[in-house]
């Protein structure tokens, strides 16, 4: 089994317990003491950065991402102990943001550096 496949399947394992975390009970969701702020952009950042390795098309996963964290932040109006937020809609976009153009400066770093 290549690196790439176990970054495919840690990936959309990530993203499975992204969404449990999210719309499940409030206590299964993992927090930090540094706020719930700096969570969202943490765990959307290494969520994206383990995505764009396994699939090398950051803005294409940026964007999918980015909706993916909307839809899940405006889905948890309808749990019953959550509520949703835009603050942490834009927290978590930021993760997103900042990976995905972190992920093509590397990719772009990297093309250059084989041509």
């Amino acid at each position: 089994m290549t690196i790439k496949a176990v970054a495919k399947f840690c990936s959309v394992a990530a993203i499975a317990l992204l969404v449990v975390a999210a719309l499940g009970p409030a206590d299964w969701a993992p927090r930090t003491p540094l706020g719930w702020q700096f969570d969202h952009f943490a765990g959307y950042f290494a969520i994206t950065a383990l995505v764009c390795f396994a699939w090398p098309r950051p803005f294409v996963v940026g964007v999918a991402l980015m909706t993916f964290a909307a839809l899940l932040e405006g889905l948890q109006a309808f749990t019953p102990d959550r509520s949703s937020n835009l603050v942490a809609v834009f927290c978590s976009i930021g993760g997103v943001l900042a990976a995905a153009l972190l992920a093509e400066l590397f990719i772009r770093a990297q093309r250059r550096r084989t041509d």
